[in-house]
């Protein structure tokens, strides 16, 4: 193994959170990028068949066990996090279109978006906000975050499936077949019973 790519390994290692090429660099006295990013990749290809691997999330890297080892560590058991469906809808269009702001989300939507759905996807570490949108009111803006990425085991929003992925999974059809039984749309539901939450004075900056 190429001293570069040993001392990539240790600072990996050792390191507390994930770390990009030009982080890398630098900690390495100064590290030409473009070497560090071959590296990386030699080393990831290197791990790709052992019980951790080393991978690439939002440019990114760390080291994580192997996908099909993990349940040999895991001992307690996890506590699901459960989406309710307005969540779940909002923080796929924030996905798929971010950054957007709330009004954006509704307009998609078609139904107001209560400010604890979102609490919900801020707190979970998987959306957070992205600034403010240049124009009247400058509206808060929000967009997903790398622990999105890495808990979804995405190396970027390239990688989210596309319309034709998510029919071919089913997932869109099992979608579609929910809205026929359910007597009355989600959205016409939240119209007419909105929580406390969203109906709280709205402000003006978001």
């Amino acid at each position: 193994m190429e001293p570069l790519a040993r001392a990539i390994e240790a600072a990996l290692f050792a390191a507390e959170e994930p770390l990009d090429a030009a982080a890398l660099g630098e900690l390495l006295g100064g590290a030409d990028t473009r070497d560090v990013t071959e590296a990386l990749e030699a080393l990831a290809e290197h791990y790709r068949t052992r019980g951790i691997h080393l991978v690439e999330r939002a440019t990114r890297w760390h080291f994580e066990t192997a996908p099909d080892l993990a349940h040999l560590l895991r001992r307690t058991r996890e506590q699901v996090r459960r989406l309710s469906r307005a969540a779940t809808e909002v923080l796929a269009i924030v996905a798929y279109h971010e950054p957007v702001s709330r009004a954006e989300i509704e307009a998609i939507r078609g139904v107001q978006t209560s400010a604890g759905t979102l609490d919900v996807l801020m707190e979970a570490g998987w959306i957070g906000i992205a600034g403010r949108r240049e124009g009247p009111g400058r509206p808060t803006i929000y967009a997903t975050t790398p622990d999105f990425l890495d808990h979804f085991g995405l190396a970027s929003r390239k990688d989210l499936p596309g319309i034709a992925e998510l029919r071919a999974a089913g997932l869109l059809d099992r979608l579609d077949d929910e809205d026929e039984r359910e007597v009355a749309p989600a959205g016409e539901r939240d119209a007419r019973e909105p929580d406390e939450s969203e109906m709280r004075p709205e402000s003006t900056g978001n």
